[in-house]
């Protein structure tokens, strides 16, 4: 991730808080390309990154400001894979922190943050109570809370998926469409605007075409979805959410307002995938690529299938579908 050093929120000389994230395999399935539809088909593995999520970006670039910024420590609501990412990096910075979770969360999960050394509180219901719970303990202890687009540097860590890709496409040309599994939102937020910056700073290609950024979330907890449908520029807090992909359980984002004008910004668009088509495609990816699928991971790839049957994109179109975490996560 640090190749992209330059264009990130670092003063000359500052120190970095690094696992070694980034630069993620992008593998391209050329026998689930012909089941998809698509002209070529790859995957973006982000569950190879240090603490098995895209979520390493985000959180390692913002504990190296917090570090650089003296915070006296650092707090988050979390579905899963921030908090682990948030003990992990504050670990490696010597800064105390603490996650609010949901008791549903997978226990591995909640393990990893244990095991990291964070203070781990569980709160019943779902991430939005959790989210409560962490602006209170802000607000009593100081702590500062990194919860998703409360602060500006997980989106900026978010953002090298996107220069990632353009490198790996060797500069040339990008994809047609992007699939990316949609919680909060800062990973579809920070790929755009990678893009966009790309583009004004001339790292791409005059007019090349920049792809349609389709998001894909669970048919338990779809607000995004439900918004984009309604032609609303935010989202309702979805009720009573429920699906087994943690990090799409979701129901109220923050970062709504940028990931619906993203979508639409894009000609993209946004799917939402019932609980026995998530499963399925989660063991069709990981069972026929070798690539530890995360459920958000299969939501994804079942979004591309439905994306090219519902006419969004060309049958030959070349899609890349991200899967954001590590399988292992949910095997207990």
């Amino acid at each position: 991730m640090w190749r992209y050093e330059a264009v990130l929120p670092v003063a000359p000389g500052e120190h970095r808080v690094t696992l070694g994230e980034g630069m993620t395999p992008l593998i391209e399935l050329p026998h689930l390309s012909r089941s998809v539809g698509g002209g070529r088909f790859w995957v973006k593995d982000e569950g190879l990154n240090p603490t098995a999520s895209f979520k390493a970006r985000g959180l390692c670039m913002a504990i190296t400001r917090a570090k650089a910024m003296k915070l006296p420590g650092v707090c988050v609501p979390t579905a899963g894979n921030a908090g682990i990412a948030l003990a992990a990096y504050a670990a490696a910075a010597r800064i105390p922190a603490r996650v609010y979770a949901p008791r549903t969360t997978p226990p591995p999960i909640l393990g990893s943050i244990r095991a990291f050394g964070a203070e781990l509180e569980l709160v019943d219901g779902h991430i939005g109570d959790a989210g409560k719970a962490t602006m209170q303990f802000a607000k009593d202890s100081g702590f500062f809370n990194v919860a998703t687009v409360r602060e500006p540097y997980r989106v900026e860590g978010m953002k090298t998926m996107g220069y990632e890709i353009a490198e790996q496409f060797g500069w040339q040309s990008l994809p047609d469409a992007i699939v990316y599994p949609t919680g909060g939102g800062e990973g579809t937020i920070g790929i755009w605007k990678a893009f966009k910056e790309m583009v004004e700073w001339g790292w791409l290609p005059p007019r090349i075409a920049l792809p349609r950024m389709v998001i894909a979330q669970a048919a338990g907890c779809a607000p995004l979805v439900r918004a984009l449908e309604a032609g609303s520029d935010r989202a309702t807090p979805w009720e009573n959410p429920m699906t087994h992909a943690s990090g799409l359980r979701v129901p109220g984002p923050l970062g709504d307002r940028w990931v619906l004008r993203t979508i639409r910004e894009s000609n993209g668009g946004a799917f939402a995938i019932n609980e026995d088509a998530i499963r399925a495609a989660t063991f069709e990816l990981a069972s026929q690529s070798g690539i530890d699928a995360a459920p958000e991971g299969g939501c994804g790839l079942a979004t591309a299938r439905a994306m090219v049957a519902a006419g969004l994109v060309n049958p030959g179109a070349n899609i890349v579908v991200f899967n954001t975490g590590s399988g292992a996560s949910y095997r207990w």
